[in-house]
């Protein structure tokens, strides 16, 4: 589906970029020109995502994502770009244009939507069946109450080959669809069989309420012990969170992340309803991503045994650089929370999670179980380490405190162990400012490479900072086009994301187009959207003077001079003439 630029133009008319960014993170210095805010899009504790009002675009200096309000919408909702302008439609209060075509993508997307949610229903439906007799007794066991099972809509898939399937194409649903909504797949003979049979079935709701995958487990000793849906058009394995649906409506800002559904479920109904799940794979830093928008505060109660222990160490790595405060509960006396509900009740596990330890006393918890220290090797080994984990807290009092309790623990002077852990702070704060100053030297060279996708950008240097000049000058004067028609071309040009950027760009001037960044985005790759956001915030900083903007190409032809000599070609008298007058000749103003 297309819309017209005149569309597109009322709906950012009605869409304010800051108040839109502010529903999903807290924006620093609200009423100045450029409010900034902690990136939504990846981890970060200093704000590097800046917000354009003029524009009505943004950019985040640390990892290069940028655009506008569709573009914004698309990322952060995962949605494609016609419904990320029906979501702002709604918001706004718009309605859509009517289309006769309606674009494949989103009809399939629509389908396995309702597919899904049919096959919610069936699930649901199955599990007050005589069959699922066996899974109404697991879930007695289990303790949930019918309320809960009504609440997480959990049901049974049958122990058939084809009942889903059967059920599913009598309501118009095809073969094809729910293989490709992983509701079905193909057996080894090559016939169609439904993908979950005699299991117990999770669905996995999003943020706008949509059935968009299914978890199901075993009621026996079967393997695999959790079969999940497998990426589709509407679920990416790794993105989502499980009951965030329910949790992001705590108002305290915390969250506890468990390790699997039935802790989740078993939580909720104990009264802890700001409970959430990874969705049967690794934590990811998409998912940290996810809940920083809903949570200040992140409780960590993954299981007690080693595999929960070292899940709990890798979601700590990854957590290192989050905004978000961290506790680790200790799970003394239970396996997970779902047991320790169960055999102790809902008050201990209160008590568990008021108790619980921030990530430094964590550290050092597990440091001081790797030693004996009523030696004085385990003495030493412990402090050693005690030292590291120390010189990462940067609060002092904090730090204070804990090396007191190092020294109180070893039975050692106190001053030792604090000069030890000032003498690494200062290590370790030189190694950051030689870091930052390598990279202000990149910087200052023009080297942004990990901030512009542009491959070729580390080789050109000199070219690319120009050819970003010529850019950013013509989306805020695209009368250069035509003025400098004469020295300015798509040969000109060095890199290929810029030359095609340049084409694009003077497409849109020629067809008297606007280029604001919404008129963009139906066409262009975020990667492409990222390098034009940025465009639009290195504009403010150059001069956009027709002599810049005429040194700019003089500088291209230059490059290009110095490239082709380099690389050995041999330039015809013709070619050497005409690059020649593209460095010298400046045309009048």
């Amino acid at each position: 589906m297309r819309f017209s630029d005149d569309f597109i133009s009322e709906l950012r008319a009605r869409t304010d970029i800051e108040e839109l960014v502010g529903r999903y993170t807290d924006i620093k210095h609200r009423g100045s020109r450029t409010p900034t805010a902690l990136c939504p899009f990846h981890t970060e504790k200093t704000p590097s995502f800046v917000i354009y009002r003029d524009t009505q675009s943004y950019y985040c200096f640390g990892c290069g994502a940028g655009g506008d309000a569709i573009t914004f919408v698309k990322n952060i909702e995962h949605l494609d770009y016609a419904e990320a302008v029906r979501f702002l439609c709604e918001r706004a209060g718009m309605a859509m244009p009517a289309d006769p075509v309606d674009d494949e993508y989103i009809r399939l997307r629509r389908r396995c939507y309702e597919a899904n949610r049919e096959a919610a229903r069936f699930f649901c439906a199955c599990l007050n069946s005589d069959s699922a007799a066996g899974a109404r007794e697991y879930l007695k066991k289990r303790g949930l109450t019918n309320e809960t099972v009504k609440r997480f809509g959990l049901g049974y898939a049958p122990d058939t080959w084809d009942s889903l399937i059967k059920h599913l194409k009598s309501k118009g649903f095809t073969e094809s669809e729910l293989t490709a909504f992983y509701l079905a797949r193909q057996s080894r003979s090559g016939r169609p069989i439904d993908a979950f049979r005699n299991r117990l079935m999770f669905p996995i709701i999003d943020l706008r309420g949509n059935v968009v995958a299914f978890g199901g487990r075993v009621l026996d000793d079967s393997v695999p012990k959790y079969l999940n849906t497998s990426d589709t058009v509407v679920y990416k394995k790794g993105q989502g969170i499980y009951a965030l649906n329910f949790a992001k409506n705590n108002t305290d800002r915390k969250l506890i992340l468990c390790e699997g559904y039935m802790d989740v479920i078993a939580m909720h109904q104990a009264g802890f309803t700001n409970a959430v799940a990874a969705l049967g794979t690794a934590f990811t830093t998409e998912q940290i991503s996810l809940l920083s928008r809903y949570c200040d505060e992140l409780y960590l109660s993954f299981d007690s045994d080693e595999a929960g222990q070292k899940a709990t160490q890798r979601a700590l790595r990854l957590l290192a650089d989050s905004p978000m405060k961290l506790r680790i509960l200790d799970l003394t006396g239970g396996k997970d929370p779902d047991e320790i509900i169960k055999t102790q009740g809902s008050e201990t596990m209160r008590d568990l999670i008021l108790n619980a330890r921030n990530d430094t006393e964590f550290a050092l918890g597990n440091a001081l179980k790797k030693y004996d220290i009523s030696t004085d090797d385990g003495k030493l080994g412990f402090i050693s380490d005690a030292v590291k984990i120390l010189s990462d807290v940067n609060n002092s009092v904090q730090r204070e405190l804990y090396i007191s309790r190092v020294a109180e623990q070893t039975g050692t002077r106190r001053e030792p162990i604090a000069e030890q852990v000032e003498k690494s702070r200062k290590n370790r704060m030189r190694r950051r400012e030689y870091e930052a100053f390598e990279n202000d030297a990149r910087t200052a060279a023009g080297d942004d490479r990990g901030k512009i996708p542009n491959p070729e950008r580390r080789a050109n240097l000199r070219a690319c900072r120009a050819e970003e000049t010529i850019l950013a000058s013509l989306l805020r004067n695209p009368d250069y086009l035509t003025r400098f028609s004469g020295t300015l071309s798509e040969d000109c040009f060095i890199t290929k994301v810029n030359r095609e950027l340049f084409a694009s760009i003077g497409e849109r001037i020629k067809n008297d187009r606007p280029l604001d960044l919404s008129f963009f985005s139906e066409d262009s790759s975020n990667e492409e959207i990222s390098i034009l956001s940025y465009l639009w915030a290195y504009g403010e900083k150059i001069a956009g003077t027709k002599e810049e903007f005429s040194d700019c190409i003089a500088a291209l032809a230059e490059e290009k001079i110095k490239k082709n000599a380099s690389s050995g070609e041999k330039l015809s008298d013709e070619e050497f003439i005409n690059l020649i007058g593209k460095k010298r000749n400046k045309p009048g103003v």
